[in-house]
């Protein structure tokens, strides 16, 4: 920048010169002076690109040495970088050759090595799901860190493995109780006395419980069993001692047949699957149990009756059938055979609907019921092979409800009919021999009357 506005200085002054040559009146000492100073200006601008060369060739010189430098370094690092290599493959093949040695040196131990780490794999997921751990929690751990190590199993890893499997083996032939937290259904958590059998069962006094493998946690199942199998559990506890009492054990530590027992539907869950046709038949089979229930009590009271009756024939009482026949027999005494047998016949007519009453409805209800039941099994099989039109056979799921409607309420017809049709023979029975003893009688006194006509 300062050498531009040098050479604009020259310029300018060239020009003035030029410009005072014009002049012829101009003053000859200004352009001396003026020479003069262009005189010092051009020594000075001398001097300043002297200096400038000197300062460039010394930097040049600098750049030099760094650049010299820079490749001497280059070429050691080179060199030093062949001797690197050469030495990593003097080691990887030092290490191979170690290897070979340690492994020759190893022999058995590479093998007991293999062993103790597949026994350790396989014993980890036995010991976490086992019911032991829920007494001895955490046996996992030391098994964990043997089966994923990488070299060869200490002393004392080697003890904790035979450890976990001697304790799994004797505590599976053991009944203990202990103390544990268990987490309830609306998810708070309770410590309870709990009792382990074997590696079979967790219970408290009063029921089963599980071990949820997912999150090592006591837990009562969802839904009780079968009351049978429930109930084993408090009879158990309660037996005394010496007593032998039975326990229900799930080899699959409940996880499967209890479970599987949970599923099973309960009586109401198999009555209801009936639907409306098994609530009709109920209502059928109570109306024919109550008429059944009225007629046996009516006639064991007029049986009564008839049995006190026969001990006092003398005294005939309008309170039962036969002494109201009797009451006929002493009203006409005087008629001849034919017409007392008539009049104790029509008696016995008029007695013999008050002790039928009621029979035949039984007997019709008892024929009903399982047609009803038959009813409500076509009706389970249309809708069956309703839902098989419309989603196929691909889930039974689908035709479980309409295949019970048809099973169940085919069951309750018989269950309903069954019964019924014992209570109305019993029924009949009662009746029957109600009139026979009124036609034994009523035959007797006409023998007797036609006895004492010939007389």
């Amino acid at each position: 920048m300062k050498l531009v506005f040098k050479s604009m200085l020259i310029a300018a002054a060239v020009t003035l010169s030029a410009g005072i040559a014009f002049n012829a009146t101009a003053d000859t000492g200004k352009l001396d002076q003026l020479l003069e100073q262009l005189k010092k200006e051009r020594t000075v601008e001398g001097r300043v690109n002297q200096d400038r060369e000197k300062a460039f060739l010394a930097d040049r010189a600098a750049q030099q040495s760094l650049l010299n430098t820079a490749k001497k370094q280059f070429s050691d690092e080179e060199g030093r970088g062949k001797r690197l290599q050469k030495e990593y493959a003097d080691n990887d093949i030092l290490i191979g050759q170690k290897q070979q040695e340690l492994e020759s040196a190893l022999g058995t131990m590479g093998e007991l090595f293999g062993v103790v780490r597949q026994s350790a794999n396989q014993s980890i997921g036995t010991i976490t799901g086992s019911l032991v751990s829920a007494q001895y929690p955490g046996r996992d751990v030391p098994l964990r860190s043997v089966a994923s190590a990488t070299e060869l199993p200490t002393l004392s890893q080697m003890e904790d493995l035979w450890m976990a499997l001697l304790t799994e083996m004797t505590e599976s032939g053991k009944i203990a109780d202990f103390d544990a937290e268990v987490v309830k259904l609306d998810g708070g958590v309770e410590t309870k006395r709990v009792t382990r059998f074997g590696t079979f069962h967790l219970t408290t006094a009063t029921e089963y419980l599980i071990l949820n493998s997912s999150t090592d946690q006591i837990q009562p199942l969802g839904r009780e069993p079968q009351s049978k199998i429930h109930d084993s559990v408090a009879a158990f506890h309660n037996a005394k001692k010496g007593e032998i009492t039975g326990l229900y054990l799930d080899p699959t530590k409940g996880n499967s047949l209890l479970r599987l027992n949970q599923q099973r539907s309960t009586l109401m869950e198999y009555y209801h699957a009936g639907g409306e046709v098994g609530y009709i038949i109920t209502v059928v089979f109570f109306i024919g149990l109550l008429i059944a229930l009225e007629r046996i009590i009516v006639l064991s009271v007029v049986g009564s009756k008839i049995r006190a009756q026969l001990k006092n024939l003398g005294n005939p009482s309008p309170q039962n059938p036969l002494g109201r026949i009797l009451r006929v027999y002493n009203e006409n005494k005087t008629s001849d055979t034919e017409n007392l047998e008539l009049k104790l016949d029509e008696a016995i007519l008029r007695e013999t609907p008050k002790v039928d009453r009621g029979i035949g409805l039984i007997k019709l209800i008892s024929a009903v019921a399982p047609l009803l039941g038959l009813l409500g099994t076509v009706i389970g099989m249309i809708l069956t092979f309703q839902q098989i039109t419309l989603y196929g056979t691909g889930d039974p799921k689908l035709m479980a409800g309409s295949i019970s409607l048809a099973l169940v309420t085919t069951a309750q017809g018989l269950v309903a009919a069954i019964p019924l049709l014992f209570v109305h023979s019993l029924v009949s029975a009662k009746a029957r021999t109600i009139l026979h003893v009124l036609d034994e009688q009523a035959a007797g006194i006409i023998a007797a009357h036609a006895e004492k006509e010939k007389a």
